[in-house]
């Protein structure tokens, strides 16, 4: 009888993705989703904030309470926390995210072990499904060439790198023969697809959408100056998603060079404003309380964020990374004032995203995503969630809706 092993992944979707291959890549090991029953079990990890490498521990000493299992780790983490860790005895072996492949390996070793791997890999996986997911998530690149103040990941994850375009093309069509219609594409750097190699993330998704089966393609965080004419082209496609996740991670033109950034504020707003009138709801990412923040500066931010057209936000308050150049940048910003400031951002874009959804009655095209309690939950083609009532059971389905009510949390519909 085979052992079981459970997967527990934080942060991005591209660790979603290394999840998959490793769950895809076991021999000798059975996947389980019920974490009580594992024999092992694997945190893929995210270290991007003080709070994501706080959520692994939390999860760890809740494992420590409640399970028998042994703990692996890996993920962004693994390079940052993992030795520390396998110090305190409180995880059985820690490898890097190059190491994945081996899962059955790496589960079989008898002694602790830390094997970080290399910064140069490239999956050879070809994922065929998705265990207990709709939507299917495709890695099409690892690393990052931007070396942004603050930022740890490319100390965790290296340089670009894109994942070879048959492998991924391979991929999505086997997917879709096995009834996966929405992909979403996702790496460290998404937007630098193909560089250096003649072709490009709007090239490829091109190609994928004559794929049959394919219905929309959604793309993860991409920066400003990689929406070039290019990726204008396409923008009218019907299989892309009506919805934009444009990193800024500031709007005051001081902050964005303390941070390191290449996008410029006034480029980013006629970006943003040309976006909105092609009816896309645009996403962003902010940081509030970087060293060197202050209230005039935050009012300005502020301002230039309100004159924005945006319609979703991912915000954090800044976290030190030890090992890069913010790290020793001041004066440093109260975390209370941080907190504030990220509250006030998030009231203002969940007051646009309201709006936005008032205003565009058109119809939904939904994927059902999963059920609770007798309601049916899923997201539109501007990445809305919606809540639908049915006695159907509508789990999986593509549905369109064309009445639904507009409230603060979601849009709410009855089929």
């Amino acid at each position: 009888m085979k052992k079981k092993v459970f997967f527990k992944t934080f942060g991005c979707r591209t660790n979603v993705y290394d999840s998959q291959v490793m769950m895809g890549s076991m021999q000798e090991y059975e996947v389980t989703e019920n974490e009580s029953e594992a024999d092992a079990i694997v945190i893929n990890s995210c270290t991007v904030t003080n709070g994501a490498d706080t959520h692994v521990r939390s999860y760890i000493s809740h494992i420590e309470k409640t399970s028998g299992a042994k703990v692996f780790l890996t993920g962004c983490g693994a390079h940052t926390k993992g030795e520390s860790l396998l110090k305190e005895n409180r995880v059985h072996g820690v490898f890097g995210q190059s190491e994945k492949e081996k899962i059955d390996f790496m589960l079989s070793q008898e002694k602790p072990f830390y094997d970080p791997g290399d910064l140069n890999h490239i999956d050879e996986t070809v994922v065929d499904d998705f265990i207990g997911k709709s939507r299917a998530f495709i890695k099409i690149q690892e690393g990052c060439n931007f070396r942004c103040s603050y930022c740890i990941i490319p100390f965790v994850r290296g340089d670009a790198r894109s994942m070879n375009e048959q492998k991924i093309l391979e991929q999505i069509s086997r997917l879709a023969l096995n009834g996966f219609g929405e992909f979403i594409l996702t790496g460290t750097n998404v937007g630098s697809y193909g560089q250096g190699s003649g072709t490009s993330i709007a090239q490829l998704m091109k190609k994928i959408s004559q794929i049959r089966g394919v219905r929309r393609i959604r793309i993860g965080s991409v920066e400003p100056i990689q929406i070039g004419d290019e990726f204008k082209e396409i923008l009218d496609e019907p299989w892309l998603e009506k919805h934009l996740h444009i990193a800024l991670q500031h709007t005051s033109v001081k902050m964005l060079k303390l941070m390191n950034r290449r996008n410029v504020y006034k480029q980013d707003k006629e970006l943003f404003e040309f976006l909105a009138e092609k009816g896309f709801a645009i996403g962003t990412d902010f940081i509030t309380g970087f060293p060197g923040e202050s209230e005039e500066l935050w009012r300005e931010a502020m301002h230039n964020a309100k004159a924005l057209p945006l319609t979703h936000l991912h915000a954090f308050t800044y976290s030190k990374r030890d090992g890069t150049p913010a790290a020793a940048m001041k004066p440093e910003v109260n975390g209370k004032i941080a907190k504030a400031r990220l509250h006030e951002l998030e009231a203002l874009v969940e007051q646009k995203n309201f709006e936005f959804r008032n205003s565009c009655k058109t119809q939904l095209q939904v994927l059902v995503e999963k059920e609770k309690d007798g309601l049916f939950y899923g997201l539109d083609q501007y990445f809305n969630k919606i809540i639908i009532e049915s006695q159907e059971d509508l789990l999986g389905n593509w549905i369109d809706i064309e009445n639904y009510e507009v409230k603060g949390d979601a849009n709410y519909a009855r089929v």
